[in-house]
């Protein structure tokens, strides 16, 4: 499913965060997009998700690469499910692999947008640490 658009505008996201063009990384988003920062903390809409994103990268001192082992589009009419193996690198922490699950949608122009970014999957479901 490498080759489903949705797929290619995952890897083109990834390249946005990765050389931190937090404002072409926007044009991946719906204006009502959720990003789930971490458990129990989401950004709504372009401008919190934006201040995420620069949030983020100054917390990995802006060495945070994102990439995708694997991807896996379901896709019915103008709605598509990727699920993800997503990897983090930064600085000098451990590589981190998520099972990510991402939401898109397919405005009238043909365009998709994702509207829910989740790189913790299932993950939400986890009880929080005590």
């Amino acid at each position: 499913m490498q080759d489903h658009p949705v797929a290619q505008l995952i890897a083109a996201a990834d390249a946005a965060i990765n050389a931190e063009d937090f404002d072409r990384l926007m044009d991946f988003y719906a204006d009502d997009a959720v990003l789930v920062i971490r458990p129990g903390l989401n950004a709504c809409g372009k401008e919190q998700i934006r201040q995420a994103f620069v949030a983020i990268a100054a917390h990995f001192n802006h060495s945070l690469q994102v990439s995708q082992d694997a991807v896996h589009i379901l896709h019915s009419g103008a709605s598509a499910l990727a699920l993800a193996k997503t990897r983090l690198n930064a600085g000098q922490m451990d590589e981190i692999t998520r099972e990510a699950t991402y939401v898109f949608a397919q405005d009238a122009d043909g365009a998709w947008r994702c509207t829910i970014d989740n790189s913790y999957g299932h993950r939400l479901l986890e009880p929080p640490p005590a």
